[in-house]
């Protein structure tokens, strides 16, 4: 009976050990990279948290005094989430001022690709290059106070005054806003006007748009926070299961 007791004992040591062990492995990780798995509930799937913080970064590096999202963590994290059986979903949280147009897309499109279900909710705000990966998910959501500034394309350092840098804007342009009205369901000339729009940013030329207002103008999905955002995807998943439904990678 005490041997009995003391492997009771023993395995229960064990599990704590391994459960603290885990929320250390997770607290790293959410330190280093702002990413983690949310696979307490007991519900259906498992659900990867995803971070998009501060400025995102490019090929560059950022000073250390700003906070920022590499893309470089980014990306492997997205191709390891569709090649693994344990994740079912995906939740992209964003508070970005926005950052590098390359990084940003290359972040957005992968998202987009992933064939397992995605949500994203806007906290604080969105903006610039941040719009197109708001939108990349399958279903958006941005809380009543966040915010999302559209904007026009810009480029630092030395710029050439020359016909082909126009063009080259143009392309760069046309790019974001050809990602951005195939994954939501605002009109291009809407989104253009939106950017150009000159009586809204006092020293810059764009439009910001404020919870509902994203919603009402085809950009977000919905008005809402964390709750509502993983009870979307939880049934998100929960349809995918029992239908069988498999979404082919983009």
């Amino acid at each position: 009976m005490y041997s009995f007791i003391k492997i009771l004992i023993s395995s229960k040591e064990r599990l704590m050990a391994d459960k603290m062990e885990k929320q250390e492995q997770q607290d790293k990780r959410i330190e280093e990279t702002g990413q983690a798995t949310l696979d307490e509930s007991g519900k259906l799937g498992n659900i990867h948290l995803i971070s998009i913080i501060g400025e995102i970064e490019g090929h560059e590096n950022l000073s250390n005094n700003s906070k920022t999202t590499k893309y470089e963590h980014i990306l492997p994290s997205l191709a390891a989430i569709e090649d693994s059986s344990d994740i079912q979903g995906v939740l992209v949280l964003l508070n970005t001022m926005g950052g590098d147009v390359e990084a940003g897309l290359a972040i957005a499109e992968m998202i987009a690709s992933l064939s397992k279900p995605t949500v994203s909710l806007v906290l604080g705000g969105s903006h610039s290059i941040g719009v197109p990966i708001a939108v990349s998910t399958d279903y958006s959501y941005i809380v009543p106070t966040g915010t999302m500034v559209i904007h026009p394309v810009r480029m630092s350092g030395m710029v050439i005054g020359v016909s082909q840098t126009f063009d080259y804007f143009k392309q760069i342009q046309d790019r974001i806003t050809g990602f951005v009205c195939s994954h939501c369901s605002i009109s291009k000339s809407t989104l253009e006007d939106l950017m150009t729009e000159t009586g809204v940013l006092t020293k810059d030329v764009g439009t910001i748009l404020v919870g509902e207002e994203a919603v009402n103008r085809g950009i977000i999905d919905e008005v809402g926070g964390i709750d509502k955002a993983i009870g979307k995807l939880h049934a998100m998943i929960s349809e995918r299961e029992n239908t069988g439904d498999k979404r082919e990678a983009v």
